[in-house]
């Protein structure tokens, strides 16, 4: 007696789909911990006034220099050994390195390790929505990310809160212990029946080479494309909002942790908004697209805008993330674009590229900030980068009906 199908709820809460929610909560509590404790963390350790901002600035490249490397390492291993291999491991390095965070007495020492938990970040989420996009019907892939994102995002809300709590080293603790608390949760976690399949065949898996065709090249190159307006938000508005604030004039300092925790709820919304709106429009790519475009204007809004209280400047930083609503839809879509056998490799690689950008971004946006000042230099930088996004997305193939069974 053959038994009933499955709901769409039942997809959904599935134990490898809810564990990789999961572990974008924990992804994201950590990489926004330090844009809400940068200020008096490195106050602790004897960074005054005008070093915060290079030494900020420092310390944030190097972890993403850790996600740039940890993208390629975790990516191939996804493909080589499987998405529960990452998952494993790259929880448990991120855990340690974060308790460590907590007990650093010097400006080395916290380098070192935000590199060293930038590796462990790396494989989250790429691995996560991998095992999501293959796990889950292609109707429901679009809802599995809304899940996902939607789980995540919450964890740099998370950030504030707990930093808001407590002094900044707990935070880091706090951090570690969800982190090995996740890794006990995953002990019962299934591997994708897709690559269970490839283990049987004979194809090459994770082989960073076969992503130098012509064809393949372009197509990755045009997802890193994409994704870069999402971290110039995050990375240079919004992790520098007390330096908007000031330039602007506010009554009040802005605080980071606050302008923080307000994007990432506006982003919960957004998620939301974006994977309903790809499922209805049939479309990853106008979903993108839409979502390019009002970020666009929120930039121009959030650097432009007559405003004059924080309250006002607050809520714009929330519409930001509203609009950055479309992160994990834009990983789906980078997922998709690829084989069974190359999947992993893509899917963890391209975010931590884009995340990576944010060190060139950074580094154009100090060396314009003595010409243009802070509110131009970002306005040229955002335009740019946006320009570029909509073409790129314009030359990627739509994935939406996409299946998954196939190989490079």
């Amino acid at each position: 007696m053959s038994s009933s199908p499955k709901t769409t709820s039942q997809y959904l809460l599935q134990l490898p789909v809810l564990v990789a929610a999961l572990g974008y909560l924990v992804d994201m509590y950590d990489l926004f911990l330090f844009s809400v404790v940068r200020v008096p963390s490195l106050k602790a350790l004897g960074v005054v006034g005008d070093q915060l901002l290079p030494e900020g600035v420092f310390l944030l490249n190097m972890q993403l220099a850790g996600l740039l490397i940890g993208g390629v390492l975790w990516g191939v291993l996804g493909d080589k050994k499987g998405r529960l291999s990452v998952l494993f491991g790259s929880i448990l390095l991120y855990s340690l390195a974060n308790l460590a965070n907590g007990m650093v007495t010097n400006l080395s020492q916290y380098a070192v390790l935000r590199f060293i938990a930038g590796i462990g970040l790396a494989g989250e989420l790429g691995a996560g929505i991998t095992l999501v996009a293959e796990i889950l019907p292609q109707k429901l892939r679009g809802y599995g990310s809304i899940l996902v994102a939607t789980m995540g995002v919450w964890g740099g809300v998370l950030a504030y809160f707990v930093a808001d709590l407590f002094e900044w080293r707990i935070s880091y603790y706090v951090g570690g212990g969800l982190g090995l608390l996740l890794l006990v949760l995953r002990v019962n976690v299934f591997e994708s029946g897709l690559f269970v399949q490839l283990k049987d065949k004979k194809v090459s898996r994770g082989n960073i080479g076969m992503l130098f065709t012509k064809s393949r090249f372009s197509k990755y190159m045009l997802a890193i494309l994409v994704g870069v307006p999402l971290w110039f938000v995050v990375g240079i508005l919004i992790t520098f909002s007390p330096e908007f604030g000031l330039s602007r004039g506010l009554p009040d300092p802005v605080i980071a942790g606050k302008a923080v925790m307000l994007a990432f709820s506006g982003q919960a919304i957004g998620d939301i908004v974006s994977g309903v709106l790809s499922q209805r429009l049939q479309s990853r790519k106008k979903a993108i697209g839409i979502f390019i475009i009002l970020s666009f204007t929120l930039m121009v809004v959030y650097l432009l805008a007559p405003i004059t209280t924080n309250t006002q400047f607050y809520i714009l930083c929330a519409c930001l993330g509203f609009c950055n609503g479309y992160w994990t839809l834009f990983i789906i879509l980078a997922a998709e674009l690829f084989g069974t056998n190359l999947r992993a490799t893509v899917a963890t690689s391209v975010p931590n590229f884009v995340r990576g950008a944010t060190i060139p971004l950074g580094a154009i946006f100090v060396a314009l900030k003595p010409s243009l000042g802070v509110t131009n230099g970002a306005l040229v930088i955002g335009a740019t980068v946006v320009v570029i996004a909509l073409i790129a997305l314009y030359f990627l193939d739509e994935t939406f009906t996409k299946d998954m069974n196939y190989e490079e």
